[in-house]
């Protein structure tokens, strides 16, 4: 089967969806890999790397003239004439976004988003959404530091003790649960709130303290367990006594991380303008949902700006920041997705008993397929 890797276009956006080591893997399956020409430069993998590994270094039409297309983001409206009737393509598509689903059926193309695949044991090795908010939990706290005029740990010297940095997680799914441990590291007083209970345990163990707000009702206990892997909206109730609690927390912080998203709705308000307020001069927060609205409404996309003498980042693509190794797990996510949808004959098909399959399937034969 002919693979194409093209560049990605995405203003930022420096992955890259193979590395020499998936390219090489392909290679041994029996298939042809073309790399579109500088593809992985900004990931720091030369034209020669891929080479090396067996793939041919191709310019950008030839690299979208293949079967099987994978890419980090979704091709864009200026990148759709370059995609044939009856292309494979696999990829974070944003399986939300309705118009860019109805571009890529209208083209005829049969679509995978890999987002969409279920929190499943069996499908953690091609979990792209954890892949990547791990490099984005490790890079908040890395800004962080940046970005923070003090140390992160105390420090004992001739001139004085220095107290170590109070560091507050909003959020501990897969991006949270790494920042805490990238914090602690640093030597950081960290604690963290999350609306599921059953992630106290996991907090603790990473040396945090868990922010617990006690649950009234069973609607408020439902609502936490979540569905999937993933929280739901909290009712009302609940949500007042959080931010009463992370209200206290927050005023008390140097750095604020907050992570809570839930997939196709805006991200939910955690740390208001009155909280901010209330914040020391010179704290930073370090807002990982900027892109689907922010978890703070000061914070603005893709911008650091400074209010109430409080840093708020709003990188809404931290895993580009590390885009060597955000690179290198993405590529072995959609590696292992492949598995699933190449048959032993090296031919695609579209295995509708597979669950992970019929999740991700969100266009063919001109239709878009996701519910």
């Amino acid at each position: 089967m002919l693979i194409g890797v093209p560049t990605e276009t995405l203003a930022g956006e420096s992955r890259v969806a193979a590395t020499p080591e998936t390219v090489k893997k392909l290679k041994a399956q029996g298939h042809t890999v073309r790399v579109q020409s500088g593809a992985g430069l900004a990931a720091s993998v030369t034209d020669e790397a891929y080479a090396a590994a067996g793939a041919d270094i191709v310019d950008v039409q030839s690299a979208w003239a293949a079967d099987l297309l994978v890419k980090v983001r979704a091709p864009s409206e200026a990148e759709m004439p370059l995609l044939k009737a009856g292309t494979t393509l696999v990829g974070m598509l944003n399986p939300f976004d309705a118009a860019g689903l109805q571009r890529m059926a209208g083209g005829r193309v049969t679509a995978y988003a890999l987002e969409a695949a279920p929190r499943t044991t069996r499908a953690q090795s091609m979990d792209v959404l954890s892949s990547q908010a791990n490099v984005a939990g490790y890079k908040a706290v890395i800004m962080a530091a940046d970005r923070y005029q003090r140390f992160f740990p105390m420090l004992m010297t001739a001139a004085g003790t220095v107290k170590a940095a109070r560091v507050v997680i909003l959020g501990v799914g897969v991006a949270g649960l790494q920042a805490i441990a990238t914090a602690k590291r640093l030597g950081a007083v960290i604690e963290a709130s999350d609306v599921r209970p059953s992630v106290k345990e996991q907090v603790e163990s990473l040396g945090a303290k868990f922010i617990d707000v006690p649950f009234e009702t069973q609607e408020e206990k439902e609502a936490a367990e979540g569905v999937g892997g993933y929280a739901r909206p909290m009712p009302e109730s609940w949500l007042a006594r959080q931010r009463a609690e992370v209200a206290k927390r927050v005023a008390q912080a140097d750095i604020v991380i907050t992570t809570a998203l839930i997939p196709g709705r805006a991200a939910p308000v955690l740390v208001t303008e009155e909280m901010v307020q209330s914040m020391k001069a010179g704290s930073v927060i370090i807002d990982l949902a900027a892109a689907q609205g922010g978890n703070c409404p000061l914070t603005e996309a893709d911008r650091t700006v400074v209010k109430h003498g409080v840093t708020l980042v709003g990188e809404t693509n931290l895993p580009a920041l590390v885009a060597a190794d955000a690179s290198a797990l993405y590529a072995r996510n959609v590696l292992d997705f492949l598995k699933l949808i190449i048959d032993k004959d090296g031919k695609l098909h579209i295995n509708r008993e597979d669950d992970i399959v019929v999740a991700c399937l969100v266009a063919h034969d001109g239709a878009v397929t996701r519910q």
